[in-house]
């Protein structure tokens, strides 16, 4: 580290405030005088993300609503050798559910899609907070691509318009494709698709529903229109966009360093420990010492209780289950690495001769840590869940009681996906494949 970055983490570090059993009256002003534990940092990152205890009742929809309101954004991928992302990412959270929860929720104006991490589920609650952050999220590609397009094709977009003004919502397959080989960018979609998506992108499509995950575009106006008051005539300035941004943020992670914070909705530049004095002077975050780092972490007001918790090793992790690949707790591979030790690369859109673990990797969380990953697939006709192989972390003894959670995280996913006939091929290392064999048997 050159000295320069020694004498701000040095700074940094001193302006932090450390936390100990003292502040467990849940008094923000409480003096306390120990940092935090990186298990503990864990901890109070996981219970914000809905992740650090096994669900104890039977989920119901509005159970699925607050696990998205909880991480503000759920990334949606189409990629479906297991569930799609979306429904996994709130099983990890949910336990079994009815997957059709999620459409249902969009086709009721709970929650919307839009562009900001990737492609996300937003509660509706938090639509104004997003159409108004367009001009912050300028520089992402879906938005940077959407203006072009725009800007050069706007005369046959302005006819799609008013072609669903007319006629109702469409889906891009309404459209019949010219064959006029490999397509342009945007993945070769055809005109009507690209001219959908930047209506989409811009604001002045929704997403009204899905049909077999096939987005059903409608204007904006009768989607949002119809659920939020004000929802084109609200205006929230850039500061207050910036507010709400950072402050929902922080309180999705738990707890994170201050240059993490940007990459959760995406927005620039990266944030320093100098633009969260006012935060904190305010009381709305608190800055908190954490052993191993080199800067402080941050922390929402409305998690003093559960820092609190964290300190005095009150709030402790026991959950174990399979994550997406698109999870917020591993979307950002430099915050996995910081927090859990893990370094996470999403291999999927890799050549096959590159990788090195397999094609849909789900990273395994037992107990608070991220214990390895298992490349899966899973055989619906055949109700055969596939563990393809199964790699522990380098030095990670894989005993029996680590099986056993492992096994159980992979059982539970195996009956969800309707899979309960699990077939293991590899493990790394080898000899951890046969205490895991037995654990899968005994809960056959």
């Amino acid at each position: 580290m050159s000295p320069k970055r020694v004498a701000v983490a040095r700074a940094a570090r001193a302006t932090a405030t450390p936390v100990t059993d003292a502040a467990a009256s849940g008094d923000p002003a409480a003096q306390t005088h120990a940092p935090l534990s990186l298990t503990q940092a864990r901890a109070l990152h996981l219970h914000a993300q809905g992740l650090l205890t096994r669900p104890r009742k039977r989920a119901t929809r509005a159970d699925a609503l607050a696990a998205i309101a909880r991480m503000q954004l759920l990334q949606i991928d189409t990629i479906h050798v297991v569930a799609r992302s979306p429904y996994l990412v709130l099983f990890s959270r949910l336990g079994g559910y009815p997957a059709q929860w999620l459409e249902e929720l969009l086709a009721q104006r709970a929650i919307f899609e839009i562009w900001a991490h990737e492609a996300c589920f937003a509660p509706m609650d938090d639509y104004l907070l997003h159409r108004n952050a367009l001009e912050q999220r300028a520089h992402h590609w879906a938005i940077r691509n959407a203006r072009q397009h725009r800007q050069s094709h706007g005369e046959q977009i302005d006819r799609l318009l008013a072609h669903i003004r007319e006629l109702g919502p469409v889906k891009s397959s309404d459209f019949e494709r010219e064959q006029r080989g490999s397509g342009g960018g945007w993945w070769g979609w055809k005109d009507e698709k690209r001219w959908l998506e930047t209506g989409f992108a811009l604001g002045e499509l929704m997403v009204a529903r899905r049909e077999n995950f096939h987005r059903v575009y409608d204007l904006s106006e009768r989607v949002a229109g119809v659920a939020v008051p004000g929802w084109d005539t609200s205006v929230l300035d850039a500061a207050q966009v910036r507010r709400e941004t950072v402050l929902k943020s922080v309180k999705a992670l738990g707890i994170t360093q201050a240059r993490w914070i940007a990459d959760y909705y995406r927005t620039k530049p990266r944030l320093r420990d100098a633009d969260l004095d006012g935060f904190v002077d305010e009381g709305v975050l608190r800055r908190v010492a954490v052993k191993g780092w080199n800067a402080p972490g941050y922390v929402h007001a409305d998690h003093a209780a559960a820092l609190a918790q964290a300190a005095a090793g009150r709030l402790r992790a026991s959950h174990s289950t399979l994550l997406s690949p698109f999870d917020p707790v591993v979307w950002d591979r430099e915050r996995a690495s910081e927090l859990f030790d893990f370094d996470y690369t999403l291999e999927c859109y890799t050549p096959e001769p590159k990788r090195r673990y397999g094609y849909f990797v789900l990273p395994i969380l037992v107990r608070g840590r991220l214990v390895g990953r298992l490349d899966a697939k899973a055989h619906r006709a055949q109700g055969v869940f596939e563990v393809k192989a199964l790699y522990l972390q380098e030095g990670l003894d894989g005993d029996e009681a680590l099986a056993a959670d492992i096994a159980r995280a992979i059982d539970d996913c195996a009956r969800w996906h309707q899979t309960p006939t699990v077939k293991l091929t590899r493990c790394r290392p080898a000899a951890f494949a046969k205490p895991l064999r037995s654990a899968l048997a005994a809960l056959g």
